[in-house]
């Protein structure tokens, strides 16, 4: 099988690139630079240079596919994020109608159900959209839950004012979480089986908690017990963001995110017709991994 593989250098496509290799299969990953693909290459990869704005480069690269896996990385640098997603679902669009490919795996997002309120997702959701204009391709969404790594920017202000939190916060199981590798995982088998027809949604989640078990667990792991779960306003979520380096539109769209996930509306479709968590990495275990940054960049 002939598999084309985007942002095959992150979290997720890699993985799902080193397994289909494993197995034997033909893969083309695509990137902006040829060194970020060097590892991957190096296992017998071939590598597509080139970028997700220009469609006649992503048209050329998906002839002969028997199916593509389709990711959005993010792109601070623009304008507006929910602008630049759909414009990289044009751009997929128009490659997959004009390259003929059969089959895609889509990496979606949670909430990408919701037209508008839900930050970044609402690009998701407008890349859904396009793709769904499709009409001879089979389209598969994964639709993941918030990440675990999302946490990690958490670990100054653990350290330095020993709290956790964000704009929002989640009663007990209200809150579902997966880790990129479960992520990773649904998608490679996806594109192994090919078994999916239409377009469809699958809901990847690896736990359901809730905030404050979140704090109670990662404060355990670090050796923090009782550390809290802290709701922040609007106005300090954006502050703190922007103090970190990212820009008003992102900040914006993220304290909007916040706002969905803390009403609740971010999850409600997958309460309502998501089959439960499917993936293997608990919050346990997560908040191990999350004890062993935490340890490894704490000063002595």
């Amino acid at each position: 099988m002939k598999y084309v593989i985007t942002g095959a250098s992150g979290h997720i496509s890699k993985p799902i690139v080193l397994q289909l290799l494993s197995e034997g299969h033909d893969v083309t990953v695509i990137g902006r630079s040829a060194g970020n693909l060097q590892e991957l290459t190096g296992k017998g990869a071939k590598a597509a240079i080139g970028s997700l704005d220009d469609a006649a480069f992503l048209t050329e690269t998906f002839k002969g596919a028997d199916a593509v896996y389709l990711m959005t990385p993010p792109n601070y640098n623009s304008q507006s994020i929910k602008d630049y997603i759909a414009s990289v679902g044009k751009n997929y669009s128009t490659a997959l109608k004009a390259s003929g490919v059969q089959y895609a795996v889509v990496l979606s997002s949670i909430g990408a159900h919701l037209s508008s309120g839900v930050g970044p997702v609402d690009g998701i959701h407008r890349l859904e959209q396009e793709l769904n204009k499709l009409e001879n391709v089979n389209i598969l969404y994964l639709r993941p839950a918030y990440f675990y790594y999302n946490l990690f920017s958490n670990l100054e202000l653990i350290r330095h004012q020993n709290i956790i939190g964000s704009n929002f916060s989640a009663g007990a199981g209200q809150f579902p979480l997966v880790h990129t590798s479960d992520i990773a995982a649904a998608a490679a088998e996806a594109l192994l089986k090919l078994d999916f027809k239409g377009h469809s949604v699958k809901y990847v989640v690896s736990d359901e908690a809730g905030t404050d078990q979140i704090a109670a667990t990662i404060g355990k792991a670090i050796g923090k017990p009782g550390l809290p779960w802290v709701k922040f306003t609007d106005d300090q979520a954006l502050q703190g963001m922007q103090q970190a380096g990212l820009g008003e539109d992102i900040s914006n769209n993220y304290v909007e995110m916040g706002n969905a996930i803390d009403s609740g509306v971010m999850s409600e479709d997958y309460f309502q017709n998501g089959n439960g968590p499917i993936g293997k990495v608990k919050l346990a275990d997560f908040a191990q991994e999350f004890a062993a940054v935490y340890n490894a960049t704490t000063p002595a």
